[in-house]
């Protein structure tokens, strides 16, 4: 506390006692007899004054210390106070839970899965002929039938080759007709060479009967011995030549098959010059313009001619999640939800699946197709499949703040039978937002703890409270 203002007093009021000392009689003073009394009192009373205000101030200042401490201090020592008594109280009572009851899910329910869009079927067409772009009859968005014409390219070389091949295989159509007519005069001599080697023998045999009757020589009849042998040896050598001219005729023949299998294939190469569509579809995709070069193939730094999709029909890919993949059949209708079309519905049913789950994502790929006759549906939109499905045993649900996420996997806290408290491990099934899915872990009658806190540990003793259907929203 400042002092200052009470030395200020003390000092004037021995100013004013010496100035009163110091000065000369007046003459009001010269009138009055002087005694000492008189100036001790006038010079003490303004000292007295000043010692009430200083003890004054100092009584007021303590008392506002005093009332500034009272406000600070005791309510915080009392707020101190009821803290200790509130934990002390809660270390001896009993906590207080609330405790929910899990509800059994309905039989069926929707299943909604994100895919996309893509055509039935969708392929690049690439040329089979090299050559120059002659004509382009469609564009891009074209709607074409199954073998229309698209466009047709221009191979001077390709059409020489097959002038050159047609030719060849006149060439040995010709020698083959040739070998043949060899083959027929083959023939027709073998059969007289026969005929001479019948009458050589005839004649041989009666030469000898009349050598037996010694009408004729035994040179005659060697003569007509060496005519007969003649006529075998002639004999076996038109047979002999009618076996060349057979082997002649199928070397001819094999040349004939050789040429006739050149022009088919060239035949078949200068019918790659007209580009047709393999299937009934609209032009997705141009990369030709009239008399651009076109390479034959299709390498990597080839692009195609055109590309075609299928659009009548659609199809989607899904990811069936493992939980649902007993519920989905072939054949099973499913409803196509497109944004772009939020007023109108589109059906379409599962045509089949992989038979197997991604090891990775734990799901089955299915497909989905839907009838696209209006062509209201592109390829490649983003649309949303919704399954209704049948469980068998459905699934328990229970709200989401019961669920308490611990190191070794989801559990759920219960009370017991002791009404104590147990977390139990639990499997997760579809995730709701405010309720999620328990497939196994608990059962249906199972007091289960909301909002459990780290403070109730394994085995405490609670009190446990059942919240209304209201209170659980």
């Amino acid at each position: 506390m400042d002092v200052r203002p009470f030395e200020t007093l003390r000092d004037n009021s021995l100013n004013i006692s010496n100035n009163s000392h110091s000065k000369g009689p007046t003459p009001k003073d010269s009138q009055q007899p002087q005694t000492p009394f008189a100036v001790q009192e006038s010079a003490s009373k303004p000292g007295k004054q000043g010692t009430a205000r200083f003890f004054m101030i100092t009584f007021t200042a303590v008392a506002v210390l005093a009332g500034l401490l009272t406000i600070g201090i005791l309510p915080r020592i009392h707020r101190q106070a009821e803290l200790s008594a509130a934990v002390d109280a809660s270390k001896t009572s009993i906590p207080v839970v609330n405790v929910v009851t899990a509800q059994r899910a309905a039989p069926s329910t929707e299943l909604v899965l994100p895919g996309n869009i893509q055509a039935i079927q969708e392929t690049p067409i690439y040329a089979r002929a090299s050559g120059y772009l002659k004509r382009r009859l469609v564009d891009l968005g074209d709607r074409v039938q199954a073998g229309q014409l698209l466009a047709e390219i221009e191979s001077p070389e390709m059409d020489q080759e097959l002038a050159e091949a047609q030719a060849n295989l006149q060439q040995a159509q010709a020698a083959l007709q040739q070998q043949r007519a060899k083959l027929q005069q083959e023939r027709a001599k073998l059969q007289q060479e026969r005929a001479s080697l019948e009458f050589a023998r005839k004649t041989l045999q009666r030469w000898k009967q009349l050598e037996l009757q010694a009408l004729v020589s035994h040179q005659e009849t060697d003569e007509k011995q060496a005519a007969f042998d003649a006529a075998q040896a002639n004999t076996d050598a038109a047979q002999a030549t009618i076996h060349a001219a057979q082997a002649d005729i199928s070397a001819a023949q094999a040349r004939v098959d050789a040429s006739q299998a050149s022009v088919q294939r060239l035949l078949a190469l200068q019918s790659f010059q007209k580009v047709v569509a393999p299937f009934a579809g609209t032009i997705t995709a141009r990369n030709v313009d009239l008399g651009a070069l076109i390479t034959a193939g299709s390498s990597t730094n080839s692009l195609p001619l055109f590309k075609i999709a299928q659009s009548d029909t659609l199809r989607i890919y899904v990811n069936v999640p493992q939980t649902f993949v007993t519920s989905i059949q072939v054949d099973q209708p499913a409803q196509i939800i497109v944004q772009e079309f939020p007023q109108k519905s589109f059906t379409g049913k599962v045509v089949g699946t992989a038979g197997v789950l991604d090891a990775t994502s734990r799901t089955l790929l299915t497909e989905v197709r839907v009838p696209n006759g209006d062509n209201l549906l592109l390829p490649g939109m983003y649309a949303q499949v919704k399954f209704t499905v049948n469980r068998a045993n459905p699934p328990l649900l229970v709200p989401g703040n019961a669920l308490v996420i611990r190191p070794d996997g989801p559990h759920l806290a219960t009370v017991t039978k002791d009404q104590t408290v147990h977390y139990q491990k639990v499997t997760l099934g579809r995730d709701y937002g405010t309720q999620l899915e328990i497939t196994s872990g608990v059962g249906e009658n199972d007091p289960l703890i909301l909002d459990a806190t780290d403070d109730l540990q394994e085995g405490m003793v609670v009190q446990a409270v059942a919240v209304k259907k209201e209170e659980k929203k």
